[in-house]
């Protein structure tokens, strides 16, 4: 309990970053899928951040294109965002880290287990910090679902109930068929990070997989993760129409219930069996105001971390718990 309450205490970032000098920044990769809305928000961050290149079989344009050799050979780079594929964002993160960078490395971070959990411990060891890119962190609906777990609005979890699916094109089947845990490894490790947040690592994970296609790829996936007093049920489905619009994370407690539906719209419903804060009792929805630039926040908060202004809020236990939990969820651990 001690250490997840130090994560959702912590897990808050404004947008906004204190220093007077810009820090010096680069991109390993642009194959990710993450990788181009990467650098917009860096490249957006002018008073926080300077690009100083990117590596990768893409280029931006006003992005010096470098070799990674020369990416990190430049003169004070302190942090590198690592958004190559996952088959190979590990092992460069690893080489990120031997160098003395900070890193923000997209998810879910790595194929093997094995492999994470040593890069992610020498890291800690070195005192260099590795941001997972778990967008939904920083999302002002799940800092306030956060912030009301941590002060107990909700009372005792007693379970969550998760969904991100998707209608996936041709080429979506054809990347998330090429992992061996499909989906739910791909894609539904963003809900399964906020769980772990909440909850912290699960005593069991049970995965499930009924595939809806032909063409063996895990499109359509499930998983439970158990708790003392609770269960979180886990959802992926690569073949729902309208799984955007469905994505959803409810937390539910013996106090309240807390809902975000769809998941980075800022929707919040929320029942209380007592007022809470600027809440009242009883059942209230509202809108919470999301910044257009999803990835802002990370980087934002990644500088004050650089700075030495404050520990980021998820250490290396919480990243190694998520990443088993992650292959467990998706079938790929048993």
């Amino acid at each position: 309990m001690k250490r997840r309450s130090f994560l959702l205490a912590c897990g808050s970032t404004a947008f906004a970053a204190s220093g007077t000098s810009t820090l010096r920044i680069g991109q390993i990769g642009t194959e990710h899928a993450h990788a181009a809305g990467k650098m917009v928000a860096m490249r957006s961050l002018t008073d926080v951040w300077e690009v100083v290149g990117v590596t990768g079989p893409k280029g931006y344009d006003g992005v010096k294109s470098m070799s990674v050799e020369e990416l990190l050979a430049v003169p004070e780079l302190k942090a590198v965002a690592v958004e190559t594929t996952i088959e190979a964002s590990c092992e460069m993160a690893r080489r990120c880290i031997e160098a003395g960078k900070h890193v923000h490395l997209d998810k879910p971070g790595a194929l093997k287990h094995d492999e994470f959990k040593s890069m992610r411990l020498d890291a800690e060891k070195r005192g260099l910090t590795v941001q997972m890119g778990y967008m939904l962190r920083y999302n002002p609906a799940f800092e306030l679902l956060f912030q009301a777990v941590r002060e107990g609005w909700l009372g005792e979890i007693t379970e969550i109930d998760a969904a991100m699916g998707k209608l996936a094109d041709p080429r979506t089947r054809q990347q998330i068929g090429a992992l061996a845990g499909g989906g739910l490894f791909e894609l539904g490790c963003h809900i399964i990070d906020a769980t772990i947040t909440i909850l912290g690592k699960p005593s069991t994970v049970t995965a499930f997989s009924t595939p809806v296609g032909t063409d063996g790829v895990q499109d359509n996936q499930m998983a439970v993760l158990k708790y003392a007093k609770a269960t979180a049920v886990i959802r992926c489905n690569h073949t729902d129409p309208f799984g955007g619009p469905r994505r959803r994370f409810n937390v539910t407690g013996t106090e309240g219930t807390f809902e975000i539906v769809p998941l980075e719209s800022g929707k919040v419903n929320l029942s209380l069996t007592k007022a809470r804060g600027s809440y009242k009792k009883g059942a209230q929805s509202f809108q919470l105001d999301v910044p257009k630039d999803r990835y802002a926040a990370e980087f934002v908060d990644l500088a004050k971390v650089v700075r030495d202004e404050k520990k980021l809020a998820w250490d290396a236990a919480h990243d190694i718990a998520v990443h088993e939990t992650v292959l467990r969820a998706a079938g790929v651990w048993k």
